[in-house]
């Protein structure tokens, strides 16, 4: 199979295991925190309700869990089967960030176990406690692989030999790299508003299906939990985002002129919003004159670093893709602040959701909107980076197999992919669907409407 191919099939077969996983990775790192905060309220005011959502939800990361679990597998056997290169020649130097995430892996696996078998079994808050070492796994595994992502952004900890492979490595410096200080909290943030919006989208559109359940203890409580967490980070993760930008600005300037369109080094860049990038500027997209350079430095005159800098073979590719990647992140970041304003105002006013349909529907299309907008930061990531593995130390094209019939295993992880999401599809349904115990409103407790509201009023 010719470079050029083999490349392309391991890139989409590396992109879509990846985009797939990452979903899981996000469940596994933040729903724990959704569990115990629940847990939290239901034994702290005897709130069954809340005990009975902390329950269930332990049951759903439990499904989600395991198939993380399968997916995450194929993705630490394609880092040595795609880029056979890459792992022995820099395996020494990352390669503690994985058996760092394996330990917390396992961790969180005991204690998943632990916890929803101990439903029955531990007694009170000492059950809470057993919960307690899943959440921090879950934010210990994920520093691990995103501090490796972020070493391969921005690499140090090593010395090249006159052959041009490592020496003298220090595990510590190359995972506590300079990149690693904004990915992460990025990452990790994005993790929790996927769960947190994604959530209660969910309890968003069974409310729109079904009036009835908007004054219903338990619709109303899955909604408000994971709602407020993802709300109150929201302007946190802007402001991250923001300071990771300045940062790829400063260490990647190739990403940051790709996805930003920006042709030539100078002060005053535009800000482009949509459009289409093109050697001669970004057409269809509306400008915003200085901004850009504002953003980077505090001021108009502030100087960015173009394509025109940047040799040919060392471009991105794709540049209208990252750009709109970029846009739609920043753009759905936006909104969902927009949302949290809406949701904090009201609440502010009245202690209630807003009442009104639009505000049910904004929920139901915010968890879509994280999802979106986490998958689009990895494009912006993973392509800007491009053509390197390693930036400015290893192209990709160097790092690849030789090994054939990468677009068969291609087809066959669309199959399994599909497969284990169907899976959990159904096991989440039939989790969703048993009796739900403690939902009537009639006996008050925390998060009920006020008393004026109780009757499904249609909003």
């Amino acid at each position: 199979m010719p470079v050029a191919d083999n490349l392309l099939a391991a890139r989409e077969l590396m992109a879509f295991t990846l985009g797939f996983h990452i979903i899981l990775a996000c469940v596994g790192v933040a729903l724990p925190a959704m569990m115990l905060i629940a847990e939290f309220k239901g034994r702290r005011n005897g709130d069954e309700v809340a005990l009975d959502l902390a329950k269930r939800w332990s049951k759903a990361a439990a499904v989600l869990f395991a198939v993380g679990a399968v997916t995450g597998t194929v993705l630490s056997f394609e880092m040595g089967l795609l880029w056979p290169r890459f792992m022995e020649r820099f395996g020494d130097v990352f390669g503690t960030g994985f058996a760092i995430e394996g330990i917390f892996f396992f961790t969180e696996a005991i204690f998943i176990a632990i916890y929803i078998y101990g439903w029955k079994r531990i007694d009170g808050w000492k059950h809470w406690w057993t919960g307690v070492p899943i959440f921090l796994a879950g934010i210990g595994g994920a520093f691990s692989v995103v501090a490796v992502n972020s070493w391969m952004n921005q690499p140090q900890g090593y010395e090249l030999d006159a052959a041009g492979n490592p020496i003298n490595v220090e595990p510590l410096t190359a995972l506590f790299n300079p990149a690693t200080a904004y990915e992460f909290p990025h990452m990790l943030l994005a993790a929790y508003m996927v769960v947190g919006f994604g959530l209660a989208s969910v309890y968003a559109v069974a409310m729109l299906r079904n009036p009835a359940k908007r004054d219903d203890r338990r619709h109303r409580l899955g909604l408000l939990i994971p709602l407020t967490v993802a709300v109150i980070l929201t302007p946190i993760q802007l402001f991250v985002g923001d300071t990771a930008a300045r940062g790829v600005a400063d260490h990647q300037p190739s990403k940051f002129a790709g996805f930003e369109c920006i042709q030539e080094t100078g002060p005053d860049q535009t800000e482009w919003i949509g459009g289409i990038c093109t050697d001669e500027g970004v057409k269809y997209g509306i400008g915003i004159p200085g901004l850009d350079s504002f953003l980077v430095g505090f001021s108009t005159d502030t100087v960015v670093t173009g394509l025109d800098q940047i040799p040919d073979d060392e471009e991105p590719p794709a540049n209208t893709m990252l750009h709109l990647a970029f846009d739609a992140m920043v753009g759905i970041g936006f909104a969902l602040l927009a949302l949290g304003a809406w949701f904090g105002f009201a609440w502010w006013r009245k202690r209630d959701i807003p009442a009104t349909k639009w505000f049910l529907r904004a929920v139901a299309l915010s968890g879509i909107g994280a999802v979106v907008a986490m998958e689009a930061g990895w494009i912006v990531t993973e392509v800007g980076r491009q053509p390197w593995i390693v930036y400015e130390v290893m192209r990709t094209e160097d790092a690849v197999t030789e090994a054939g019939g990468l677009w068969f295993w291609f087809g066959g992880a669309v199959l399994l992919y599909g497969t284990l999401g169907a899976v959990a599809a159904f096991a989440l349904r039939r989790i969703a669907r048993r009796e739900e115990p403690g939902a009537d409103i009639a006996e008050g407790g925390p998060y009920a409407p006020p008393p004026e509201r109780i009757g499904g009023a249609e909003r």
